[in-house]
């Protein structure tokens, strides 16, 4: 029996597993890295024991130090949450030689799916769909899709349609892999194009029993990264979804599979074909969780402690779907951000799993995202409406993300119907541009209340046939606004936009103004009456976006390029980031290096317009 479980991760998933280890009357164990230390997982655990480390993301991934602070805090128990450790096969040799007991498949099951290379040739063996491998180094037909063999998650993952782009795409996919993994192994396989990606959830027992668990479609991505997950996927029959569960069972079977995992598939009309087995617990678990009424999490432990499942699964109840909520920012090509967030609050009938909370710092070390969002309701319809309208009414202060995005996905009504696959943000503009001055009015007005002092009038001016004036930036747009101080209230202003009574709630960080409505959000930055002289950079100088390494350097001083030309990749959050010429001409300083860390700002090359 588990009495005290070490969970061998951080953020959100740490928060999931404690939850149900409260609920279940077992101690947790949090681990954390220096930047980690007041983080929410670290406060809500019963003990938590820091791990040293110059590279707060690589302490992480030290089995070795991960082991120790299990016989430190007496833990008798190892869950690893995903990503890290949870699909390394050596640590979780390395907890069960320390007489501990792994939350999770076995050794040999992980290694057995470890390869993605390997995995689809045992996946074939065992009578499930697959697609064909396509050797990397003798590709000659596109549109080719670039997979690490070792990971998921959307690293080393590059779509490539035309054979002059497929050289340097390979060299990224493999980088981004040895980053990600530890491995540089890469394969292709023929891109579907208009295709669902589903996956089946599997538990298992050590007793020979299997359950699949229904289908989640997850096809909304981003950079082969989900954003928006659902259960049960619309595009399912009872007979493809019959034919789907049982390659999920025979997958899990070949492997002898034991614990929770998901074997993933690529659906397009009624045929299927096998992607990966994940070998751990998904991100988008929760859609199964509420769709079925069965906690994964406290299900894994009963089958590490050696409990038998039930002959059949429950039967699945109303529609779920969540979204992943991402510190990023649209305007810059969803580049992550990082920073404090100073309010994070969802409101509503939905669930919240999130590794982060007012006054939160988001990491450059770590995956941008701050929350998952899952709505449930009786029909598919019900939970994106109940899904949208809490994103809407959210209050999310300090950084900007991707909630309009999902929004505007919830919304649509190519979704709505159910019309989904992984091109599918490729193929709709979601891109809106909201007025801002309503917003900077609202937030001129409740900056006016702040500053109502003495016996003077609000606004009171000696030229009086001038009324005040603010200016804020929004964005990159300056946007100046005229207002009557009479009106001024300080935390929420009603407008009547076009006979409509809209209020705005406004908060000030700074000079940084949130303001939040009905009508959307808008973050503005207040210019001041006389600013102060500023730095100017060279002219053609580019700049780090955000603090990262340079891991490749693709020009040469005196080299002269083109608008749109590669000059440098840095990687950051687990991303690479490609840096561009902004316009044509020579490249007349290089000041960065392969390896070398950057801040944001740091100016990186000057190009010199022709």
């Amino acid at each position: 029996m588990i009495k005290s479980l070490l969970i061998a991760n951080r953020g959100e998933i740490a928060r999931r597993i404690i939850r149900t280890c409260r609920d279940n009357g077992i101690r947790a164990v949090a681990v954390f890295s220096d930047p980690d230390e007041d983080s929410p997982h670290v406060r809500e655990a019963d003990f938590a024991v820091r791990l040293p480390g110059a590279s707060p993301a690589e302490t992480y991934l030290r089995a070795d130090l991960l082991v120790e602070a299990a016989r430190l805090a007496g833990a008798d128990a190892v869950h690893p949450g995903y990503g890290f450790l949870s699909e390394n096969a050596g640590f979780a040799r390395a907890v069960q030689a320390a007489g501990l007991t792994w939350v999770g498949p076995t050794p040999d099951a992980i290694e057995a799916m470890g390869s993605k290379v390997a995995a689809k040739k045992r996946m074939a063996a065992a009578g499930v769909p697959t697609l064909p491998e396509l050797d990397p180094e003798t590709v000659t037909s596109f549109p080719v899709l670039i997979k690490a063999s070792a990971g998921g998650g959307g690293r080393g993952m590059r779509t490539v349609r035309e054979r002059s782009e497929f050289a340097r795409e390979l060299e990224s996919a493999r980088r981004e892999a040895e980053s990600a993994f530890g491995d540089p192994t890469v394969f292709c396989e023929p891109l579907l194009e208009r295709a669902r990606h589903v996956e089946v959830q599997i538990l298992a027992d050590a007793h020979g029993t299997v359950w699949a668990l229904g289908e989640r479609e997850c096809s909304i991505q981003r950079r082969h990264q989900k954003i928006v997950e659902e259960s049960p996927s619309p595009a399912m029959d009872d007979e493809v979804r019959r034919r789907l569960f049982a390659a999920a069972v025979a997958a899990a079977e070949s492997i002898g599979y034991v614990g929770a995992g998901t074997v993933e598939f690529m659906l397009k009309g009624e045929d299927f074909h096998f992607l990966e087995v994940n070998t751990r617990l998904q991100v988008e678990h929760p859609v199964t969780e509420l769709v079925h009424g069965v906690d994964l999490v406290e299900w894994q432990l009963r089958i590490a402690e050696g409990a038998r499942l039930p002959a059949d699964p429950p039967e699945p109840r109303g529609h779920a779907i969540e979204v992943r909520l991402y510190a990023e920012d649209p305007a810059h090509d969803w580049r992550p951000a990082s920073g404090t967030l100073h309010r994070f609050h969802v409101p509503g009938d939905v669930r919240l799993d999130s590794g982060v909370e007012d006054g939160s710092v988001v990491s450059v070390h770590y995956d941008p995202m701050l929350a998952k969002v899952i709505a449930y309701a009786p029909t598919r319809r019900s939970a994106a409406r109940k899904l949208a309208t809490a994103l809407e009414n959210a209050r999310i202060h300090g950084l900007v993300t991707n909630r309009q995005l999902l929004v505007d996905v919830l919304r649509d009504h190519d979704f709505l119907a159910g019309d989904t696959h992984t091109g599918f943000l490729a193929e709709h503009d979601f891109t809106r541009t909201a007025d801002p001055h309503p917003f900077a009015l609202a937030a001129a007005l409740a900056q006016a209340a702040t500053r109502r002092t003495g016996t003077l009038p609000l606004g009171w001016r000696n030229v009086r046939s001038q009324r005040p004036r603010a200016r804020f930036l929004a964005g990159e747009e300056q946007v100046e606004v005229e207002y009557d101080p009479a009106q001024a209230t300080a935390d929420v202003v009603t407008l009547d936009l076009d006979g409509v009574r809209v209020p705005f709630h406004v908060a000030r960080y700074g000079d940084v103004v949130e303001v939040d409505s009905p009508r959307g959000s808008l973050t503005l930055t207040v210019v001041p009456r006389f600013p102060e002289p500023e730095s100017k950079l060279a002219p053609g100088a580019t700049v780090a976006p955000m603090p990262g390494t340079v891991v490749r350097v693709s020009v040469r001083q005196g080299d002269v390029v083109e608008a749109g030309a590669e000059l440098l990749v840095l990687e950051a959050m687990k991303m690479e980031h490609r840096v561009l010429a902004t316009s044509a001409g020579t490249v007349t300083e290089l000041l960065v290096e392969q390896a070398q860390q950057v801040n944001a700002g740091d100016v990186l090359a000057v190009v010199e317009e022709s």
